[in-house]
């Protein structure tokens, strides 16, 4: 079941407000503790005694029971700063952790996207679909039809849900709103999505309502905060439009329509007067109301003809700014339903239940969950997946200023319990240096250790048989990744990552001598975790085995499939080759054919094919062509490639031409979780490395 929404527009005044309430009343009939969450609000925080209209709306009406501070992330201000100044990440990594607490506390989570009553719609629009994208909800998008044709609105809004989908965003309904045309339903049933569509899009078309799109007369003397003068019992009037009056009597009562609101200057008692007769002549449009500007009232000649008028026909107001002004600041005025606004609340859920199947949309919001997964919802599950069941994690490179960093980070995060080795006094000096806060860290000096007699013991009576001396042993053991390697292999430590800076086979060579592989395994292998837009998929060999037989191929494609099951992906797993079936001829195809025969008779259940080509692994268009019977092909999230040649220079040429974010490699095969970095890895890198080893950790304890 899916444990959230997320509801945006792509511009203004689209009635999304409206839309939230009638899909949170549906929520509520099916789920026992909803929330509401808006990622980014428009005004300021609460302190400054202004709060988000849309979380009042919500939260009264329903009466959740939410902190204000847990109902927003950001206010677009921040955003827009923290964006600027190259924050980017720290916006999407905070926004994450706020939706997850609400998705552990609360039974679905409901979101609201941006007001877009800023000054820049296309960076609010793109702020959406990227927030919607990486908190992995589906999005419900609202079109907005008003004072559109039937063609600009289908073009409008089909242009946005195909680029919401190139965004990696996963849509499930289109609602089109305030719709003023013949056959509504026939427009909205027009759009659709196009790409990756696991169910037909569900559309829907609510017509205009003005008495949800207008405001009121009342919305006026709240928004400008005036005077009520006369009328103040008709000031539920709606507002058709603004009107300057600044011409003589004559010329100005041509431009009188249906509802407008006439704004003029307190000393024009001609236009005060006129515009109270013209509502006693049936020739004349019926205005909503008069706003004097400029703090003037009229004088008290004219007040006292109003007064004596028996039952003034319309509300008069006053106001301190001059008109220009005055006509600024209605212009972001518009419909707006207050939450205690009983009447208009009742109209919009009765206008949304009337138009909207609430059954078949509240089906599809809870039964759906997006399959997308973009990077930073990967990499803030590892660190959630993590942080669940804290594991032991050394890193023996202490002399490193981003193991250091990154320690810091994994400390504050909870991600694990790290142990560093290194020389206490010499590890803290640099971390205070560095700014950094280290003390939850355990600090093991291998000279120092109580157990480095132990230690040495056991790996001489593990290399004793390769000549090693009962002195080499100890020799080995001041070496730190040794030491650190054998604290894994003797339980002291849950996993190790190592890498920042020392070699690849520095890292490694420990686990091969005395961790050793899993019972039925003869190699270590790697994969990368290929992070694209809207998907993860796991990339194996690319690292260590240059030119694996048959029988490795198979226990790399096994392996590989262990790895992205832990990690929440399900295997599917391509064997590639330059031939798909049949198609080509050769000793390396036989390899792979050869291969996936072995996989599949040691594990039988596995979804494994091949030889397969790339593209007929991947795309599904073209896997109904050259492997149109394949429950693998089109559809693989595990691609095994034959050699170490090809898989680390198609992991490159993937991550450099298409953006994707790589992360490992992540080894394999071994009893007990090490992990390689690279010596150009970034702080993020070993923060990930950390997360993913102590998610193996777990794995290996049975805790998934």
């Amino acid at each position: 079941m899916s444990k959230s929404l997320y509801v945006t527009a792509n511009e203004s005044r689209s009635g999304k407000s409206a839309i939230v309430l009638g899909v949170m009343q549906e929520i509520m009939r099916k789920v026992g503790r909803p929330a509401f969450f808006r990622p980014i609000i428009t005004v300021g925080a609460h302190p400054d005694g202004h709060k988000d209209h849309d979380i009042e709306l919500i939260t009264k009406h329903f009466r959740l029971d939410m902190k204000y501070e847990d109902t927003y992330g950001f206010t677009l201000r921040e955003a827009r700063n923290l964006i600027n100044s190259g924050r980017r990440d720290l916006l999407i990594d905070t926004l994450l952790e706020k939706m997850g607490a609400l998705e552990k506390e609360y039974d679905f989570v409901l979101c609201e996207g941006t007001d877009f009553m800023g000054r820049d719609p296309a960076f609010e629009f793109e702020l959406n679909a990227e927030l919607a994208a990486n908190m992995g909800t589906p999005l419900l998008f609202v079109a907005n039809g008003k004072d559109k044709t039937p063609e600009e609105v289908v073009a409008s809004a089909q242009s946005t849900i195909e680029t919401l989908e190139e965004k990696g965003v996963d849509i499930i309904a289109a609602i089109v709103n305030r719709l003023e045309c013949d056959d509504c339903f026939a427009l909205a049933k027009t759009l659709q999505c196009k790409t990756r569509c696991e169910q037909p899009l569900l559309t829907f078309a609510i017509p205009e309502v003005k008495s949800l799109g207008n405001p009121t007369v009342r919305d006026v003397v709240n928004w400008l905060g005036a005077k009520v003068l006369y009328g103040h019992g008709q000031l539920e009037s709606l507002v058709g439009e603004f009107l300057i009056a600044a011409m003589h009597i004559g010329n100005f009562l041509e431009y009188l329509s249906q509802g407008s609101l006439v704004i003029t200057p307190g000393d024009r008692e001609d236009i005060i007067l006129s515009c109270l007769a013209s509502r006693l002549s049936s020739q004349y449009p019926d205005i909503s109301g008069i706003v004097l500007t400029g703090g003037i009232e009229p004088n008290a000649n004219v007040h006292r003809l109003i007064e004596g008028w028996t039952g003034v026909p319309i509300p008069i107001l006053l106001v301190k700014e001059h008109t220009h002004m005055t006509s600024q600041k209605l212009n972001d005025l518009y419909g707006r339903i207050e939450p205690d606004d009983t009447k208009k609340i009742a109209t919009a859920l009765g206008t949304f239940e009337t138009h909207v199947d609430v059954m078949e949309l509240g089906e599809r919001c809870l039964e759906r969950r997006s399959s997308r997964v973009t990077p930073k919802m990967f990499e803030y599950n590892l660190i959630q997946r993590a942080s669940a069941h804290p594991q032991r994690i050394v890193l023996p490179e202490g002399d490193s200023d981003r193991i250091l960093q990154a320690a810091d980070i994994l400390i504050r995060r909870n991600v694990a319990e790290i142990i560093i080795v290194g020389e206490e006094e010499k590890v803290y000096t640099k971390a205070s240096q560095l700014g950094l806060e280290i003390g939850d860290a355990r600090i093991v000096d291998p000279m120092l250790y109580e157990r480095f007699d132990d230690y040495s013991e056991t790996y001489f009576e593990a290399r004793q048989h390769k000549g090693v001396r009962i002195e080499d042993a100890r020799d080995r053991m001041a070496d730190p990744t040794y030491f650190a390697t054998m604290m894994v292999h003797l339980g002291d430590a849950d996993g190790m990552v190592s890498g920042s800076i020392t070699t690849t086979a520095q890292t490694i060579r420990p686990a091969f001598e005395f961790v050793k592989t899993k019972p039925g395994f003869s190699i270590v292998s790697s994969v990368f975790f290929m992070c694209l837009r809207d998907r993860v998929l796991v990339y194996g060999d690319c690292a260590v085995n240059p030119n694996p037989n048959a029988e490795q191929l198979a226990q790399i494609a096994i392996n590989s499939a262990e790895t992205a099951r832990i990690f929440g992906i399900e295997p599917r797993v391509a064997m590639l080759s330059y031939s798909t079936g049949a198609s080509g001829k050769g000793e390396e195809v036989e390899k792979v054919i050869e291969a996936t025969r072995l996989a599949k008779e040691r594990d039988p259940s596995l979804l494994i094919e091949g030889p397969l080509q790339y593209d007929a692994a991947i795309d599904p268009e073209v896997a109904k062509t050259k492997a149109p019977n394949s429950d693998v092909a089109g559809r693989a999230t595990v691609f095994i490639f034959p050699d170490l040649n090809t898989g680390n220079n198609t992991y490159k040429a993937v991550q450099r031409s298409s953006g994707a974010v790589a992360i490992g490699p992540v080894l394999q095969g071994l009893n007990k979780p090490v992990n390689d970095l690279s010596r150009g890895c970034l702080v993020d890198d070993i923060v990930n490395t950390v997360a993913i080893t102590a998610i193996q950790a777990q794995a290996e304890k049975g805790i998934r």
